[in-house]
């Protein structure tokens, strides 16, 4: 039952997710709207990288950040950067097919070094840091777009784009 919910709810957030991402204009990848803020391109990295992150609470028992790079290079492509989401929604979809309930209630942790963030059943664990993380970024990429005034697909339903 948990992992029959957790398809449909990552189902429905990668197409969601993607569908913001077909829209990114090129010309625009270097643009943030402040100084604090990520770059376009930048952001669109993130979430493409966020799914590497959920492979890996699959993969293995946890994820030290400490050892792997703080902020990875931006893709500047659109194509590039649908390319990687589309070959990482596979690897995640296998992985996912192929747990079981036993593994998703499995203790995983997210920790930098010694320091633990997050250590939780595998199935929450994916909810929280994963597709949650996820959702919260893609909002960021819509707010980007409406400031760059390109139209913002639907996620829950019409966007105000899609309904004038």
């Amino acid at each position: 039952m948990v992992k029959q919910l957790i398809i449909g709810d990552a189902a429905n957030e990668l197409s969601t997710t993607r569908r913001i991402l077909e829209r990114l204009p090129e010309e625009h990848m270097s643009w943030k709207p402040h100084e604090k803020s990520m770059t376009l391109g930048g952001l669109a990295t993130h979430l493409v990288n966020l799914l590497n992150w959920q492979i890996a609470i699959f993969e293995y028992p946890e994820l030290d950040l400490s050892t792997i790079p703080q902020r990875r290079e931006a893709l500047e492509r659109r194509a590039d950067i649908l390319e990687e989401f589309d070959a990482n929604v596979g690897k995640f979809e296998k992985l996912l097919a192929e747990c079981d309930e036993t593994a998703l209630g499995e203790e995983w942790t997210l920790r930098h070094g010694s320091h633990i963030i997050l250590r939780a059943p595998r199935a929450l664990a994916l909810r929280t840091f994963g597709l949650s993380h996820m959702v919260h970024h893609r909002a960021q990429l819509g707010v980007y777009l409406r400031l760059l005034d390109i139209p913002v697909p639907g996620m829950y339903g019409p966007s105000a784009d899609e309904q004038a």
